[in-house]
Formats: C-alpha cells, structure tokens, sequence
C-alpha cells in the first residue's frame, strides 16, 4: 500500500509559488517496491521536487503536467527500490598486509582523500546511508559534514566516537611501548567514572552515537579472546552519559557473556553477536536492541587467514575460528526472531563490495525480503531516522536506486546496482 502526501503537505505544495517553480524530476518505474516487506507495483512516477519524495503515483505522469525545469529518467526497464543502508562501515581504511606501514606513513591528510573514495565507492554501490562505528574522530566527522554540506560525493554518514578500555580490543595493540604509548587515544578509560568522561568526550567533538566493545576482537593483536572485557558498571556508565545526551550506544560483542551485558546495560545495537546464545536472544526482544550481523567481515577474515601470511598467530587464530561460526549463529538469531539491522564490517571487506552480506544473509536462511528491510526499514529504525528515510514515500528524501531485476527473486541483482539517487541528486546511471 503507498502512503499518499498528505493533505496539508499537499495544499502547501499546490500553494507555495517557491516549490511549484522548484525543480522537479519524474522517475518512471517499470516496478517498485517503495516499502521493502509490501507488495511492488508496477508502472509508476516517483515525484522529486529537489530532494524530496513530493508524490508517488501510478502511471507513468506527463512531464508537462509539472511547472518550471522538469527531468525525466526512464527507469521502465528496471527495479526500483529505496536506497539502501550500512550499518557498520569503517570508511577510513580497508584490510590488508600493508596496514602498519600506512599507519606510519600516511598522513592524516592522505587519509583523508582515501576516505572520500571509499565514500565515494560506498554510495555508487546502492548504499545511500552508512553508520561509521570505528575511526579517528575528527576527520571522520569533517568526512560526514563534508558530504552533507554537498562539498564532497559520499553516503550519509552518521559517525560514532569510540570509548574502550586500557588493553581491550579497542585501544592500540601489535606496536612496540612507547608507539603504543603516543597513539593511546583520550577515548580510552578506565571504571565507570573515566568511561562517563570518555562518552562525553567524545560527544564533545562530534559523535553521534557512542561505539564500544564489550567483548575480545579478532583484529585486536593479542591473545586475549573474544570474551566480555568491559564490566558491567563502566558498560552501564556509558549508555546512560550517552542517553543524558541524546545518544544511542553500538557494541562490539562477539561471545554470549559480553553480549548479555551490553544488552543489559541498555545498548541499542550489537555488532557481530557471534556468539549469542537463548539468554541474549530473549534480551534482544526483551530490550528491542538490533543484531548487526557483519557476515562479510566473517567471510574476509577467515578468507584472509588461510590465503596470505600477514596476521600474527593471535590475530588468526581468532578469523578462523570467529569467521568461520558467524554465519551459522546468525541463521539461529533470525530463527528466533532478533531485529536485524543490515551491517557489514566494510573496511574488514573492500568498501563497494557491501551488498555481498545480503547474499550471505539469504545464505544463512533469511528471506530476500527481510534482508531489503533489515538493509532500509530497520535500519532506518536504528538511527531514529524512519520519518526521512527508508522508504520511498512523499515527504521523505529522495534516496532511490534502481537494479535490473528483482532482488526479491534473486538478491544478487544488489552486486550490481545501476541507478543511483541519494537526496534528489543523481550518483550513478
């Protein structure tokens, strides 16, 4: 069913002589599925008045019916559906032997212009909107408002500001003291009243959600597992400084202990869940917290560890074995009714290639069309964002791509996206 503009927004419309006269493009849609989980349609006009869904009708509308510069794209022959989203990307970098050198040897400012490719890259994949949970702050954040500001092509970015704790998977690890030393961000804290200080620090210079990691990593170099690593009283002593300030909290969480415990402290995210168990299953309902599943991340790291030779022994040790149950854990956390929001760890996996969790996703036994709402209508949910975007409905931006058959018959048409529209504004045709 499409959810018509209302009739004020359409009496201010047919009124206002600023958004009569606005620039205005007509999508023609051979079929449409303008919210995932509902029934397509066929042979319809998607009206954009600069960078918003101002109608959704049937037929194929005549361009002169419309006042002032009026562009039609012909998109007949495709399927249309609503931008998709990433919720956990790292656009600052990707996954390689040669990270410790780029590390030492590349500028902030290099960094930088990388970042914007990976941005770049993300967004002409079909993905429309990304949750960056793990980078270097202020960058990231000059990144996002980049992008929104129109001076650089990207994704929307919502951006985290990381808090972890002294050796935990979050802090430096692999360099020699006193590299380790220099490179020891402020985000790391220590007991409840240091880890209040980190969250609002990080707040203090941009975040928009918190990021922590209750559990081991697998990327983190030492042997120190993948069990719960923060405790209780500093878990629950972040979501509520980040709540006193209007923010969500995302954690890392790979074994059953951390998971519960994130959970508990109040979360509305976990990132990987590898390990969930009936005790955090019946919490992620209890609670209403998302699973972020990151199976590309899985697949890479176990890829990664048996065809080429730069992890340490820790490091892989920890793919294979973490890698390897990702996907069979998620098929039991979908059976037993988790919300899954899409993520996929890009920055583990190459940026570009994110549409390759959700063949993974099909793989693992979720439906094609829960996978198209975990990757709009959820994740749109989990950023509180649902009123602008997620679906393609009057009001809401214009955030729109196209593929040449239907994802709902075979998701694999997601590796290949043709059409790209984020805010009205065209990316990729």
């Amino acid at each position: 069913m499409i959810r018509q503009f209302s009739l004020i927004s359409a009496l201010v419309l047919l009124a206002s002589p600023l958004l009569a006269l606005a620039d205005t493009t007509l999508i023609h849609a051979g079929v449409l599925l303008p919210v995932a989980g509902e029934s397509t349609q066929t042979d319809s006009t998607i009206v954009v008045i600069e960078d918003r869904i101002a109608e959704v009708r049937r037929g194929f509308a005549d361009e002169a019916e419309f006042d002032g510069d009026v562009t039609v794209i012909d998109l007949r022959n495709h399927f249309v559906l609503p931008g998709l989203m990433d919720m956990h990307v790292h656009l600052q970098g990707e996954l390689g032997p040669d990270n410790d050198s780029e590390d030492l040897k590349m500028s902030s400012q290099q960094i930088q212009m990388r970042s914007v490719m990976f941005a770049m890259r993300t967004l002409r994949s079909g993905f429309t909107t990304v949750r960056d949970v793990g980078n270097s702050g202020e960058e990231m954040y000059a990144l996002r408002d980049g992008i929104r500001n129109g001076w650089i092509e990207g994704p929307r970015i919502i951006a985290a500001g990381g808090v972890g704790i002294t050796g935990g998977h979050a802090d430096v690890s692999g360099v020699k003291p006193d590299l380790m030393e220099f490179y020891t961000d402020a985000s790391i804290c220590d007991g409840p009243y240091d880890c209040r200080r980190a969250t609002r620090n990080a707040i203090k210079y941009g975040a928009d959600l918190i990021k922590i990691t209750s559990t081991g990593g697998v990327l983190s170099d030492r042997a120190t597992g993948t069990g719960q690593q923060m405790e209780m009283d500093e878990l629950r002593e972040v979501v509520l400084a980040a709540q006193r300030m209007g923010r969500k909290v995302a954690s890392h969480a790979h074994q059953e202990d951390g998971i519960v415990a994130a959970l508990k402290a109040g979360v509305a995210s976990i990132e990987h869940g590898s390990y969930a168990g009936e005790e955090a299953f019946a919490l992620f309902k209890e609670t209403g917290a998302y699973l972020v599943p990151t199976l590309l991340a899985g697949k890479t790291v176990v890829t990664m560890a048996v065809e080429q030779d730069f992890m340490s022994p820790a490091i892989r040790e920890k793919a294979i074995r973490v890698g390897g149950d990702m996907q069979g854990n998620f098929s039991r956390a979908y059976k037993a009714g988790v919300k899954i929001a899409y993520g996929t760890d890009s920055g583990v996996s190459q940026h570009g290639t994110n549409a390759e969790e959700a063949v993974l996703m099909v793989n693992a036994g979720m439906s094609e069309s829960d996978v198209l709402v975990s990757a709009t209508i959820s994740a749109a949910d989990l950023l509180d964002m649902s009123e602008s975007i997620g679906t393609i409905e009057a009001g809401k931006y214009a955030d729109i791509i196209a593929v040449s058959g239907s994802p709902l018959d075979d998701i694999e048409e997601l590796l290949d996206v043709d059409f790209v529209m984020k805010g009205g504004q065209v990316y990729k045709d």
